[in-house]
């Protein structure tokens, strides 16, 4: 990797450290002084022959635990996968009602137990503020071919401890707050242990959790908190540090209405007295055409870096310090035309690729990479993350104000997003995520947080194994605040390297856990297991795009897929810090033209 700049925004450091360990065998490869790890056996299969109705009565035993439906799944889709059949056992676990706010509170879950059982379990770790069951597939990577249980697995999920996904609220009760940041996994996943072992007649041989986003975190809470419970550890996009992600969305929000060109009318209130405002439409920042023109002029700057002109910017490191936002995008010097940026604009721009800052200039979040993908268009692209999430109440603002501040806010009926964004003061409110109050014992960056994140050592020496996957242009937790997490984890493995027991994939241009102009399809549960219970160490695996045409289903479409691309191009995905570099001969929509390099 070239030196990296700081042209048009602080090079994050650890592109550099890391692209030195890269020089070093991709940071290891075992050493002659280093201990051996143990090796955990190979999952053994086994199978339920009974009536899935029955498990209402065997499982009635489950301590805490009530089972409220218990029933045959036939073999078909779940989630858009082929599955075979299997059982489907819905419920719920530890009831109450709080006595902070008067309402009731259980961790709802269901479990989906194969037939024909692979001998694992995987634990489904959800996203947003859960609050509702997903459907307990596992599914894996951004439009995949497979899941977890299409493979055999017994797969959980949960609502992680309260039964609101579209409002933060439960954040007034502190239980709540606690469950959802880790005491849900702990509490499910002796329960599920121990339901499988009634189901099959032995507990898992081995067990696996994985998520995105919010789930990504709950699996690094998991290799944390619970690492005798787990042998490998799937994180994608881990917000590890979420509490701070919310709070540098909310410092976004009141720099893009800097530059904001329209308004809206919102309710603010006061004194318990609603008002309509008229505040600024921060959607209006920065337009489609300019979002697309600051991605076309990374791509014109950054394509070949990789070696290959093919639209794709695989050397993402190496683009930091090629690209700049003063030189390589045009300047309007009249009205913005969808061909340029305003000085203030790009004065926007840098600062939030840059960081959330303070007043004092101290970091209240991590940097961002320039990167293709700021012109996604999906849910889970650049603008729908930094405009609409960072002004609903069910997203940023709420989950800020009742979730992570210590006391919460009370105002439910009251409350609105935008208003509370743009009054949002990071000198004053920013800290309370740090802060305990009365019955909040524990600060958001306490229960959100894996205590002693960088401390692996007991997942480790039990012989498991964590793999990361993150996409470069992910809006809303940050690429680099995933490799500053790396980097940790590499510093405190003393006496041995890092990728003994630990794989970081980054994914060129995905946006948030999905999506953007990219190829996003790919399973690293395989190479997980197989690095678990086979010692095969993953290396390069294979990315496809989503493109029109490479599937019936239109849910396993990625619209954002570049017309002059094929469809289904594929690339390695690379052990970070290495990238996918053309070997210089070979079709460009072909991995096996790539090879993984420093």
């Amino acid at each position: 990797m070239r030196p990296l700049s700081r042209r048009s925004m602080p090079a994050h450091p650890l592109w550099l450290a890391l692209s030195a360990c890269a020089a070093l065998s991709a940071c290891g490869g075992g050493s002659s002084g280093e201990v051996s790890l143990p090796q955990l056996s190979a999952a053994i299969p086994a199978n339920f022959t009974g009536d899935c109705a029955s498990l209402s009565t065997t499982l009635a035993s489950l301590p805490n635990t009530s089972i409220t439906s218990a029933t045959t799944v036939a073999a078909g889709l779940v989630a858009n996968i082929q599955t075979a059949e299997h059982c489907r056992v819905v419920g719920r676990m530890n009831q109450r009602v709080s006595p902070v706010d008067g309402n009731t509170y259980y961790i709802g879950f269901e479990i989906r137990l194969p037939k024909a059982w692979n001998g694992r379990f995987y634990y489904q770790a959800n996203g947003g503020t859960d609050g509702a069951i997903g459907t307990a597939a596992g599914a894996l990577g951004g439009g995949p071919l497979s899941s977890a249980l299409s493979k055999g697995f017994a797969v959980l999920s949960s609502d992680a401890g309260h039964q609101s996904q579209t409002t933060p609220f439960f954040g007034i009760d502190p239980q709540a707050r606690i469950d959802y940041g880790y005491g849900a996994v702990g509490t499910l996943t002796p329960m599920a242990k121990n339901l499988i072992k009634l189901t099959y007649g032995k507990a898992p041989d081995r067990s696996y959790l994985g998520g995105c986003s919010n789930g990504g975190r709950h699996a690094l809470v998991a290799a944390s908190r619970y690492a005798d419970q787990y042998d490998g550890i799937l994180a994608g996009a881990p917000g590890y540090n979420l509490p701070k992600a919310a709070v540098a969305q909310l410092w976004g929000v009141q720099q893009y209405a800097k530059v904001a060109t329209g308004r809206v009318t919102s309710v603010s209130t006061a004194a318990g007295v609603a008002t309509a405002v008229d505040l600024p439409d921060v959607s209006t920042a920065f337009t489609p055409t300019e979002l697309n023109l600051i991605g076309d002029k990374i791509l014109a700057k950054c394509d070949a870096l990789d070696g290959a002109s093919d639209g794709w910017v695989g050397d993402v490191a190496a683009c930091q310090a090629t690209f700049s936002v003063a030189n390589d995008i045009p300047t309007c010097s009249g009205n913005r035309t969808g061909a340029c940026l305003t000085p203030a604009q790009k004065t926007v721009l840098t600062d939030v690729h840059t960081g959330a800052r303070n007043s004092s200039g101290a970091a209240l979040y991590a940097s961002f990479p320039y990167d293709v993908g700021i012109k996604g268009s999906s849910s889970a692209g650049w603008a729908a993350w930094k405009f609409s999430n960072s002004t609903g109440v069910g997203r940023d603002p709420g989950a800020t104000a009742f979730i992570f501040t210590s006391p919460p806010q009370t105002n439910t009926s009251t409350f609105t997003g935008l208003p509370y964004a743009l009054n949002f003061n990071v000198d004053t409110d920013a800290p309370k995520i740090f802060a305990t109050s009365g019955v909040y014992t524990e600060s958001a960056m306490s229960f959100m947080t894996p205590p002693n994140p960088t401390d692996l050592s007991r997942l480790r020496d039990r012989g498991a194994k964590i793999i990361l996957y993150h996409g470069t242009s992910d809006p809303v937790f940050s690429f680099n605040d995933t490799v500053t997490w790396f980097q940790g984890v590499s510093n405190a493995n003393l006496g041995g390297s890092v990728d003994r027991f630990a794989r970081l994939y980054a994914v060129p241009s995905m946006n948030h856990c999905s999506g953007g102009p990219t190829a996003d399809q790919f399973d690293l549960l395989d190479p997980l297991v197989n690095w678990v219970e086979k010692a095969s160490q993953p290396q390069a695996v294979t990315v496809a795009a989503r493109g029109a045409g490479t599937s019936s289903l239109p849910a396993l479409i990625n619209s954002e897929v570049p017309a002059t691309w094929s469809p289904g191009r594929t690339r390695p995905l690379c052990p970070y810090p290495t990238v996918a570099r053309y070997k210089g001969t070979g079709n460009v929509e072909l991995a096996s033209s790539f090879s993984c390099q420093p």
